[in-house]
């Protein structure tokens, strides 16, 4: 577990009193993604249907039942925590006081329904708005990721940010989605990191680039664009246990409410941040 201070976040507020109560919510939050992604899963590249509930925002019966499956497996454990979630009627605001469980049932929706492998069921426990542990599962990878009090892991493994500092042997990933009249900002987003960067990946589902970007794969993801919780909590926390750093656009510590995301192994933050800046320029 690094020092983020070392690193010029500000302190990490303490957030439970108990490493035993930390320790059961990290055992939990990993047994409600693999049961969300099992049922995900059990669908992946079948005919099932797709509705439209937004722009160019999908979603599947696959969906729905992946988050009642991490509800049901979470109220087993905890009954009375606030559950924030991205389909059907939970609330989509993480709570300031008290603990909570952030999940979203499949990220990266629109690779699951054209039978892309990317995609992941996150579940993040938060106690006063800051997270405590995360499960990240993307069973078509066949990776799990985690993070607790102890560190962050893939597969049972320890994992680390990458420790490249040279802005040209770096990769970068223009992560989240621009609505159609933000285009203009996704294509600075991507200039941005290949005019700065060796090279760009859009793997096009956030909580499978976060902990790519914790366990070395990447050298760091940017957005200009308010996320969602569901969308950024878990693999935000699985980052910074593994020694990176996540920013808003000011570069200031990142939480739950911020704008936009800058997530980096730390060594190249204050480049990929610059990166970030770009994106809302009027060049």
């Amino acid at each position: 577990m690094t020092d983020e201070a070392e690193r010029g976040d500000e302190a990490v507020p303490p957030v439970a009193e108990r490493a035993d109560d930390v320790a059961e919510r990290a055992a939990v939050a990993k047994r409600a993604a693999e049961a969300g992604a099992a049922v995900a899963h059990e669908h992946f590249r079948s005919d099932i249907a797709v509705e439209t509930k937004g722009e160019d925002d999908v979603v599947t019966e696959a969906d729905r039942a992946a988050q009642r499956a991490v509800i049901e497996s979470i109220r087993e454990s905890f009954p009375d925590d606030a559950v924030v979630g991205e389909e059907e009627d939970e609330r989509k605001t993480v709570p300031d006081a008290g603990p909570a469980w952030v999940i979203d049932p499949i990220d990266g929706t629109n690779n699951y329904v054209r039978d892309i492998r990317v995609w992941a069921t996150a579940v993040a426990a938060v106690v006063d708005g800051e997270p405590v542990a995360a499960a990240i599962v993307a069973p078509a990878l066949g990776d799990t990721y985690t993070a607790d009090a102890t560190g962050a892991y893939r597969n049972g493994e320890p994992i680390a940010v990458s420790d490249v500092s040279e802005p040209r042997k770096a990769a970068v990933d223009p992560t989240i989605w621009w609505a159609y009249d933000a285009r203009d900002e996704y294509a600075r987003a991507c200039e941005a990191i290949v005019t700065r960067f060796g090279d760009m990946r859009r793997l096009g589902a956030a909580q499978v680039v976060l902990p790519t970007v914790a366990a070395g794969g990447l050298e760091g993801t940017i957005t200009n664009v308010a996320a969602n919780p569901w969308d950024t909590v878990a693999g935000v926390f699985v980052i910074r246990q593994a020694g990176g750093r996540v920013t808003d656009l000011e570069g200031d510590r990142w939480r739950h409410d911020s704008k936009g995301v800058v997530a980096s192994n730390g060594a190249l933050h204050e480049e990929v941040l610059a990166a970030a800046k770009e994106i809302e320029s009027d060049g």
